[in-house]
């Protein structure tokens, strides 16, 4: 661990300039897995370097007509792209472990976690719920068809016919009399 690394408060947490990608405990080549036990023990560091990591935010408190300044702590989501900088491999290889038989139990419950973890901390306004719903595809999308499923009816129109329809909603709307 490098001495950027490992800069730490009193309180055992990274100081601002930490350089949390190099904070494994670990050194050297990158990691070789012998088998799925091996892999779920790193996965379980990370989360619980996360945990005990929070994002750090400093406020600006009014009390008693002085401005104030204060620290709170966000939770910080769990990744995929983090979990893979933490342990030292690329996405891709993970998606090899995740191929293997013996790995792809814990590749599945590894996700599930990070998964879990963003939808409860944005389910409880701890994360931004709308960035946390795009990354975990829960997008409220509403699909438009036309009769029976189909497609929508579309229908060209000369420019004449265009303004021949608008002028009709215009004079309808003028017809129509305010409550």
């Amino acid at each position: 661990m490098t001495d950027e690394a490992s800069k730490r408060g009193p309180d055992g947490r990274f100081l601002p300039g930490a350089r949390f990608w190099e904070a494994r405990s670990s050194a050297g080549r990158s990691p070789k897995f012998e088998d799925a036990g091996a892999l779920k023990a790193c996965c379980i560091e990370y989360f619980e370097w996360v945990d005990q990591n929070p994002l750090g935010e400093e406020k600006l408190f009014s009390y008693e007509g002085t401005i104030v300044r204060g620290d709170s702590s966000k939770m910080q989501a769990m990744t995929l792209v983090g979990l893979c900088l933490f342990l030292n491999i690329s996405r891709q290889n993970w998606y090899e472990y995740k191929a293997r038989p013996s790995y792809s139990d814990i590749c599945e419950w590894v996700e599930s976690v990070i998964y879990t973890q963003k939808f409860t901390g944005a389910a409880a306004g701890l994360m931004n719920p709308a960035i946390i719903a795009r990354d975990l595809g829960l997008a409220d999308k509403q699909e438009h068809t036309g009769p029976n499923g189909g497609p929508i009816k579309t229908e060209d129109c000369t420019p004449l016919e265009t303004a021949r329809r608008m002028a009709f909603v215009l004079a309808s709307a003028l017809q129509e009399k305010p409550e």
